[in-house]
């Protein structure tokens, strides 16, 4: 019953309020491996920096494209689909993301182009201008153009320190009760133990609601094989997922489990094209 309940929200919005506002640009971070280290991607530097934190991009040493493809609570009607494009160059590396949520009734759309750049072995930053459509047939469309910044930096060996945030300057979504696209920041950092196990932790911090925590473990057995586990609170969710590497492709599966909503199952492939000869990039810590 409460599922149906859950999925009669989307269904009917206008029941509820004439915009939505709890699923207005919420920028709900991408990608399989972040959704089973429980969200907690603000330090790591993979393919989805180019919405998880554009700094991560910096890092990066490979052309990589990849796509995802999330079943929330195992309801078609409120899937997410994403794909997304990294380029090192001579000075950093672009990246370019395109997602969408939703279904007839109600869908966000987003595309962001975003830039990442290293300043020395322990320092990198990155930007992203997105733009954001949300559609409702009954209201019309929304668009709006939205910034957000991103730093991580190395302190030691084996220690990176990441810092983003989204929308700095609360871009209005609708002029109805002073509708806002959520302004959102998040702080967390990652410890590599050894070769084989990476701990990330973050908090994120959307200012007009409660904080979030979010943790994980990556424990990569053999060259072929990635183990991930993960929580995260507010909602509490419970989150596992393992990456497959085939060759210059890497397929990963993921799900995170809500006590009363269930699985929202998760699955993405990633692949590398190589190095860019003219770019000396900083090798990885």
């Amino acid at each position: 019953m409460k599922r149906i309940w859950f999925l009669s929200f989307f269904v009917f919005p206008s029941a509820f309020c004439p915009i939505p506002s709890a699923f207005s640009s919420d920028n709900t971070p991408l990608g399989t491996r972040s959704s089973s280290l429980g969200g907690a991607s603000v330090s790591l530097s993979d393919l989805w920096s180019i919405q998880n934190n554009q700094a991560g991009l910096g890092w990066m040493k490979e052309r990589t494209c990849g796509i995802i493809y999330q079943n929330q609570f195992q309801i078609k009607e409120l899937s997410t689909k994403a794909l997304g494009f990294a380029l090192p160059v001579k000075n950093g590396t672009f990246g370019l993301c395109a997602s969408s949520f939703g279904y007839a009734l109600y869908s966000e759309n987003k595309v962001g182009l975003s830039f990442g750049k290293t300043f020395g072995n322990k320092i990198s930053a990155g930007i992203s201008m997105d733009y954001f459509e949300t559609a409702i047939p009954e209201y019309g469309k929304q668009t709006s153009l939205v910034a957000e910044a991103g730093l991580q930096t190395k302190p030691l060996k084996n220690l990176t320190l990441g810092f983003h945030i989204f929308n700095p300057t609360r871009i209005k979504l609708a002029d109805y009760n002073d509708e806002r696209i959520p302004t959102i920041v998040r702080l967390g950092f990652n410890y590599r133990f050894s070769e084989k196990v990476i701990l990330t932790a973050e908090t994120e911090k959307d200012i007009e609601k409660k904080a979030m925590a979010k943790a994980g473990i990556e424990y990569h057995p053999v060259k072929a094989l990635y183990l991930r586990a993960g929580i995260s609170t507010n909602p509490s969710l419970s989150c596992f997922g393992i990456g497959i590497i085939v060759r210059k492709f890497k397929l990963d599966f993921s799900s995170t489990y809500h006590s009363i909503f269930g699985f929202s199952p998760q699955i993405g492939l990633i692949c590398e094209f190589g190095k860019i000869a003219t770019r000396d990039i900083q090798k990885i810590n």
